[in-house]
């Protein structure tokens, strides 16, 4: 249900809902039915094969020839393609026992569901099947007499058939609204670092990794109505070649922490992962739906932590998403939040 404190649907493995204060903090609809004819903006999705952008909409080298795959983001590749994970209706929720999520002490819970999918050799024009799993587990963490709601989310990818080697980068996609309010305004942003993956016109990286204008390591951003406008790629380790294919034997790093003083709600999205995507929202645009108010641009802001954009493409990035028959794809991103 959709009201429940957190809840997910088989749509695309969705976060539907991840409730602080009586508050949804995460953008979203009540049915399936809504998400497949509003969500343009990929509210809460499991995002696959590959996250973000591919550069040409083409693989350049897989199992020695080039692939081509979707256009849907101008001449690149966005988000798995027209009809990536995101719209395809995963297996689960099935319940996997209590489980731990390590990193995270004085833990109490763990429920955890999980979803499967399993993608076809030609996907979206990806070579390979693939066999996926999205692991979910929900508790509590008791830090200085607080209760801090976390949900963990363990991504596991395996190449079954069809081909010697595809790419995975996998993440999800939720759209975090601290106040309930028409937008992010008012919202404190805080990243611990303000490197990022220097684009072009078309949001491809161009191999540079330079400070962000604007930004610096551990200091707030107020996020205001209209400004400032962020849809870039923050890294976390600028060793490329030192980020495993499964990263979930890495430490869990916070990638950004918020806070929204007037509505008393903190959010801090950790993961495993080399890089996160920060995106502002300014291209949300959902009519009313069913009574739900219309929302519009900065709506919701992203933290989408992944592996390195067009790391498919360039070939000093490419171990990390390069999945080979008998080998794990496998990450781990932690939603903590909290009231004052």
């Amino acid at each position: 249900m959709a009201d429940a404190p957190i809840s997910f649907i088989p749509l695309g493995a969705i976060v539907q809902s991840l409730v602080v204060k009586g508050i949804n903090i995460v953008q979203g609809f009540a049915t399936q039915e809504e998400y497949e004819k509003y969500n343009s903006p990929y509210f809460g999705v499991t995002v696959g094969r590959v996250a973000n952008r591919i550069k040409g909409a083409r693989l350049d080298s897989l199992n020695g020839k080039e692939y081509t795959l979707a256009a849907n983001n101008g001449p690149n590749h966005l988000h798995g393609g027209e009809v990536g994970w995101s719209k395809r209706v995963w297996d689960g929720p099935k319940p996997v026992g209590i489980r731990e999520v390590p990193g995270i002490e004085n833990f109490e819970g763990g429920e955890s569901v999980a979803f499967t999918l399993t993608s076809e050799d030609g996907d979206e024009g990806y070579p390979g099947t693939v066999e996926v799993t999205v692991v979910y587990t929900t508790g509590i963490q008791k830090v200085e007499g607080k209760e801090v709601i976390i949900l963990a989310m363990d991504y596991e990818a395996k190449l079954i058939d069809g081909a010697d080697e595809t790419v995975i980068n996998m993440t999800n996609h939720s759209y975090f609204n601290l106040s309930g309010q028409d937008t992010i305004d008012g919202t404190n942003i805080t990243l611990p670092t303000n490197k990022y993956l220097a684009v072009d016109e078309g949001l491809i990286p161009t191999g540079k990794i330079e400070p962000f204008p604007g930004v610096n390591a551990d200091e707030a951003v107020l996020m205001g109505a209209k400004e400032p406008n962020i849809d870039h790629c923050f890294v976390l380790n600028t060793d490329p070649s030192s980020v495993p294919l499964d990263t979930r034997s890495e430490p869990l790093n916070l990638n950004l922490r918020a806070h929204h003083a007037g509505a008393g709600v903190n959010l801090d999205v950790l993961s495993t992962e080399p890089t996160f995507q920060v995106y502002t929202g300014s291209g949300i645009d959902v009519p009313e739906v069913n009574g739900k108010a219309a929302r519009g641009s900065r709506a919701g802001f992203c933290c989408e932590p992944a592996r390195y954009v067009n790391a498919a493409n360039v070939p000093e990035w490419k171990n990390m998403v390069l999945l080979k028959k008998g080998d794990t794809y496998g990450a781990r991103i932690v939603y903590k939040a909290w009231a004052d």
